[in-house]
C-alpha cells in the first residue's frame, strides 16, 4: 500500500513538473530562459503578438544587435542606431519583405541611437557628436569616413542618447534629455529637458521648446506639420503615477512641465512647490504610466485600411520599475471627426503576464505602406502588414 501510495505521489510530482516546463514555453523563450539570455529570430514566439483582424507580423530583419531608431534612404537600404557603438544598415535585395544582407557601418561609435536620411547623406547623432556619411548607400561595404558636424552637445547620463529628425524647415531636430529622474537642470544647463533645432551643416544650434523629460520620438503631422513628440514620466512615484505623454508643439518657445508638473496633472514632490500645472502645456494625450513611449510615426501609407490614414503609431519600450509590466506594444492614438483623440493597443503580446520577450523601440511606415518595429532586447525588426480586405 504505501509504496502504490509513492508511486501516486511520484507520478503526481512528475505530471506537475510537466506542466511547469509546458506552460513556460507557452509564454515564449523569456520564461524558459535564463533573463536577457539572446533568442535566435526564428524562435521568438511573434504568434504571442495580437493585432486587429487582418493584421500579420513577420520578422523583416534579424542580426541587428540593439536596434533602435530606423532611417530608409533613397535607394531601400534600412539604417539602424544603437545605444551602444554600432551602427547597421539592412538590405532587401530580392523585395520579398525581408532583408537578407546586414552591413556594419560603424562599430566604435559612442550611442548612436539617432538616424536621419535626406539628400543621399545618411545623419547620425551621438551622445554628444552629430555626424555625417555621404553617399552612403554605393559603399555600404566600405562605409566612407563620418564627417564631424558638431561636437558641442552635453551627454551626462541616464538620458544621454538622442532621437534626430528633419523638420519641415529643413532643419535637424533632436532632443537633450534630463540628466536625471528629475532634475531641474536649467539653471544650470538650459539645454537640457529640451528638444532642440540645428542647421544641417551643424551651424546655429538653437532650444525649440523646454520642459521635455526625455523624448525619443519625434514626428511631424503630414498636413498641418506641427511637431509631435513623446515624453517618459518620471520614475519612483509608484506603479500608477505620473503618465507618460503625447506632445504637440505648433510653435517654438513652449514649455512642456518637466520638472514642475507631470503629465500636465500632478505637480512634482520636489521642484513643484509654488507652481501650477497651468503654467504649461498639458499633452494631446496621456500615455499610461511608466509605458516608456519611444518611435512614433503618423501612419502615411495606403496599405492598411483608410480609418488609420494620419494616425499616430507608438513604440511603448515598456516599463523598468515596475511590479506589474506595462507597455511592450505598439499602440496607436486615433483623432476622431471632433479631432477627439483615442489611445489603445494596436500590437500587444511582447509582455505575457510577468514575463517580457521583446521591447519595440521605433516604428517605420515603409513606401509599400507596411509598418516597421525595432526590438533592441531581440535584436530584430518586425514587418507588419494588413492581409484582409480592403
Amino acid at each position: 500500500m504505501r509504496e502504490e501510495t509513492n508511486r501516486n505521489h511520484v507520478t503526481a510530482l512528475f505530471a506537475g513538473v510537466l506542466l511547469a516546463v509546458a506552460f513556460a514555453l507557452a509564454q515564449g523563450p523569456a520564461t524558459a530562459q535564463k533573463k536577457n539570455a539572446p533568442v535566435p529570430a526564428s524562435e521568438l514566439p511573434i504568434h504571442l503578438i495580437k493585432m486587429p483582424p487582418g493584421f500579420e507580423i513577420s520578422i523583416y530583419a534579424d542580426s541587428v544587435p540593439g536596434a533602435r531608431s530606423m532611417a530608409l534612404g533613397e535607394d531601400g537600404a534600412l539604417f539602424v542606431g544603437t545605444r551602444k557603438k554600432s551602427l547597421y544598415a539592412v538590405v532587401d535585395t530580392n523585395n520579398d519583405h525581408k532583408a537578407d544582407k546586414t552591413y556594419i557601418i560603424a562599430d566604435d561609435l559612442a550611442m548612436p541611437n539617432g538616424v536621419a536620411f535626406r539628400d543621399g547623406k545618411l545623419y547620425v547623432m551621438e551622445a554628444r557628436r552629430l555626424i555625417r556619411y555621404d553617399g552612403i548607400e554605393a559603399r555600404l561595404d566600405h562605409p566612407p569616413a563620418p564627417v564631424v558636424l558638431s561636437e558641442a552637445f552635453p551627454e551626462q547620463k541616464p538620458h544621454a542618447w538622442k532621437y534626430l529628425a528633419f523638420g519641415p524647415d529643413g532643419k535637424i531636430y533632436f532632443n537633450i534629455g534630463s540628466p536625471g529622474d528629475t532634475v531641474n537642470m536649467e539653471a544650470e544647463d538650459e539645454r537640457f529637458a529640451t528638444i532642440s533645432r540645428i542647421n544641417a551643416d551643424g551651424s546655429d544650434p538653437e532650444t525649440y521648446v523646454r520642459g521635455v523629460r526625455q523624448s525619443v520620438g519625434i514626428a511631424w503631422h503630414p498636413e498641418t506639420k506641427e511637431l509631435w513628440f513623446t515624453d517618459n514620466g518620471r520614475d519612483n512615484m509608484g506603479d500608477d503615477r505620473p503618465p507618460c505623454e503625447l506632445n504637440k508643439a505648433d510653435r517654438a518657445g513652449l514649455h512642456f512641465g518637466h520638472p514642475f508638473c507631470l503629465g500636465g496633472e500632478l505637480l512634482d514632490p520636489v521642484h513643484g512647490q509654488g507652481r501650477g500645472c497651468d503654467e504649461f502645456v498639458a499633452p494631446v494625450q496621456k500615455l499610461d504610466p511608466h509605458v516608456t513611449p519611444l518611435g512614433l510615426k503618423f501612419y502615411t501609407g495606403n496599405m492598411f485600411p483608410k480609418v488609420y490614414k494620419n494616425q499616430i503609431f507608438i513604440a511603448e519600450h515598456g516599463s523598468a520599475k515596475r511590479g506589474i509590466p506595462s507597455g511592450y506594444r505598439v499602440s496607436i492614438v486615433r483623432f476622431d471627426e471632433n479631432n477627439t483623440p483615442h489611445y489603445e493597443a494596436f500590437a500587444d503580446g511582447w509582455a505575457q503576464r510577468l514575463k517580457t520577450w521583446g521591447r519595440p523601440v521605433d516604428v517605420l511606415v515603409m513606401p509599400d505602406g507596411a509598418l516597421l518595429v525595432s526590438d533592441d532586447k531581440n535584436g530584430v525588426i518586425y514587418r507588419i502588414a494588413y492581409k484582409g480586405r480592403p
